[in-house]
C-alpha cells in the first residue's frame, strides 16, 4: 500500500462556529446567518431576511451580526453590488470575506432562490469550503480606483489617435505610412498647418523634425492629397480631445505618485535610517521606495510600477509564495490529473488590469540585451514568441514578489550569457555530437591548438 500523504489545510479551511452569508443584488441583499442553536445541542439555528443596500440599513446589520458574535461575513462578488455591504461591515470590524460567484455555485437540481443561494452560502462557509478573493486594503483600494481610471484614459486616447489616422485616410493624407505614428511631433505640426490651411505638400513636409526631417521628400508625396475644411474641423476636435485626456493622464499620475508616497509600506529608508515621503531615493539608502525597486526590473517604467503595486498590493504574506501570486494573475496553465494522465488547461482570463502589464514588460526586455531578455529569445527560437512572452511574464511576476516580499532586495540582471556560462563545456559538446550522429556522420573530435 502506497505510504499516505498528509495535506496541510490552508488558513482559510476552517469551521465556523457562527457565520453570516450575504447573497448581493443591486438594491438589496439577503442575510443568511448560521449559529449553534441552544434549544437543540448539536443542531445549528438558522435565519434569514432582506436587507437593503444603503449605508444606514448595512450599519443597522452590522451591529446586529455583532450583537450576535458573528465571526465571519461572506459576500459573493456580484458585479459592483459588493462594495456597500465590504465597506461598512469591514469598518464596523467584523471579518468579512468575498466569494466569486463560480466557487459558491449551488449543487445542480437544487432550486435557485435568493433565499436558497443565501443558505446554501453561510453552510459553505461554516464548514471552510471558501478560498476568499483578494480584496486589498482601503488605502491600495484608493490608489487602484486612480490607476485603473488613468489606464481607461489611456486607452480612449489611443482610440482618437486612430480616429485621427482615419480621418487623414479620408482625405486622402497617407503621412502615417511614412512617420512611425500620428502622435509624433512631426506629425502633429503637419495636422497644425493642414486645420490652419496650409495645402502646400512642401511646406508640410519642411514642419518634420528629428530623423523624419531626412524622409522630407517620401513626405511631401504622402501629404498630397484632399485635405478640405470640414476634414480640418474634425480633425480639431479630435485634437482637443486628445490634449483634454493628455492633461487628465498626466493629473492622475501626479495624484498616483502622491498617494503611493504617503502609503508607509511603500516608502524607502535613507541612510541614516529616515523614512517617510522621499526616503530611500539618496545614495547609500538600505531600502529604496516601492516603485523605485520595481522600476529596475528590465522593461519595467514608473506608470508600469504603479499599476502593479496597485492591483497586487505591497503585502506579499497574502500569497505566501511566488507560485501563488503568477497564479491568482493567471499566468500558469492549470494542472488536471486524473489516474495516470495528466494534462493542462487554459490559464483562464484574471484581472484585466494587471494581465497586460507583465506581458509589456516581457515584450520590452525581450528587446534587451539582458538575461530576461535572452530567455525570452531561447524560448522564441523553440516555442514561439506568445509561449516565450508568457514564459517571461510569468519570471516578471516572480522577481516582482520578491522585491515586495523583501523591501532590502534589489534587482540584479544575471546578464545575457548566465545560460552560457551555466552550460557545462562537455555536455554541449556531446549534445552537438549527438545531433550530428543523427543525421548519420562520424564525428571526429580534435582540439584546436592540436589540429594547428
Amino acid at each position: 500500500m502506497e505510504e499516505p500523504q498528509e495535506v496541510q489545510d490552508e488558513e482559510y479551511e476552517r469551521v465556523w462556529e457562527r457565520v453570516a452569508a450575504i447573497d448581493v443584488a443591486k438594491a438589496s441583499g439577503v442575510v443568511c446567518t448560521r449559529v449553534p442553536d441552544e434549544s437543540r445541542p448539536g443542531r445549528r439555528r438558522t435565519r434569514v431576511w432582506a436587507v437593503t443596500a444603503t449605508m444606514n440599513a448595512v450599519t443597522e446589520l452590522a451591529d446586529h451580526l455583532r450583537g450576535h458574535q458573528i465571526e465571519v461575513v461572506t459576500l459573493e462578488s456580484t458585479s459592483d453590488y459588493w462594495r456597500v455591504w465590504h465597506v461598512v461591515l469591514e469598518a464596523a470590524g467584523l471579518r468579512v470575506q468575498l466569494a466569486g460567484a463560480r466557487a459558491v455555485k449551488n449543487v445542480p437540481g437544487r432550486a435557485k432562490t435568493d433565499k436558497k443561494d443565501a443558505v446554501w452560502l453561510a453552510k459553505l462557509t461554516e464548514r471552510g469550503m471558501l478560498r476568499p478573493s483578494f480584496v486589498p486594503p482601503p488605502e491600495i483600494r484608493r490608489l487602484r480606483e486612480f490607476t485603473r481610471l488613468r489606464a481607461d484614459l489611456v486607452h480612449e486616447r489611443t482610440r482618437y489617435w486612430a480616429r485621427l489616422e482615419k480621418l487623414l485616410e479620408r482625405a486622402l493624407i497617407k503621412i502615417s505610412a511614412v512617420a512611425s505614428s500620428v502622435d509624433t511631433q512631426s506629425v502633429r505640426a503637419m495636422i497644425e498647418a493642414l486645420i490652419a490651411g496650409q495645402r502646400n505638400p512642401k511646406a508640410l513636409a519642411d514642419l518634420a523634425k528629428g530623423k523624419l526631417r531626412a524622409k522630407r521628400a517620401q513626405l511631401a508625396e504622402a501629404a498630397d492629397g484632399k485635405f478640405e475644411d470640414h476634414h480640418g474641423e474634425l480633425a480639431r476636435i479630435i485634437l482637443d480631445q486628445i490634449d483634454a485626456l493628455t492633461a487628465r493622464i498626466d493629473q492622475l499620475s501626479a495624484r498616483i505618485s502622491e498617494l503611493i508616497e504617503a502609503i508607509p509600506a511603500a516608502q524607502g529608508i535613507d541612510a541614516d535610517g529616515t523614512t517617510g515621503p522621499g526616503a530611500g531615493t539618496g545614495p547609500g539608502a538600505p531600502v529604496l521606495p516601492a516603485v523605485a525597486r520595481l522600476d529596475e526590473i528590465t522593461g519595467c517604467g514608473t506608470v508600469a510600477a504603479q499599476a502593479i503595486i496597485a492591483e497586487i498590493g505591497l503585502d506579499m504574506t497574502v500569497f505566501s509564495t511566488p507560485g501563488r501570486l503568477v497564479s491568482w494573475a493567471r499566468r500558469c496553465p492549470q494542472t488536471r490529473q486524473s489516474g495516470t494522465k495528466t494534462t493542462s488547461g487554459k490559464a483562464g482570463k484574471g484581472n484585466p488590469y494587471l494581465n497586460g502589464i507583465p506581458g509589456e514588460i516581457a515584450a520590452s526586455a525581450g528587446r534587451t540585451d539582458t538575461f530576461l531578455g535572452e530567455r525570452y529569445r531561447r524560448l522564441a527560437r523553440r516555442r514561439g514568441k506568445r509561449k516565450a512572452v508568457t514564459a517571461v511574464a510569468r519570471s516578471v511576476l516572480v522577481i516582482i514578489f520578491h522585491l515586495l516580499a523583501d523591501p532590502e532586495a534589489r534587482f540584479c540582471d544575471l546578464g545575457p550569457d548566465y545560460y552560457n556560462t551555466r552550460i557545462s563545456r562537455e555536455r554541449k559538446i556531446a549534445g552537438h555530437v549527438r545531433q550530428l550522429q543523427a543525421l548519420g556522420l562520424t564525428v571526429t573530435l580534435t582540439p584546436a591548438d592540436a589540429a594547428a
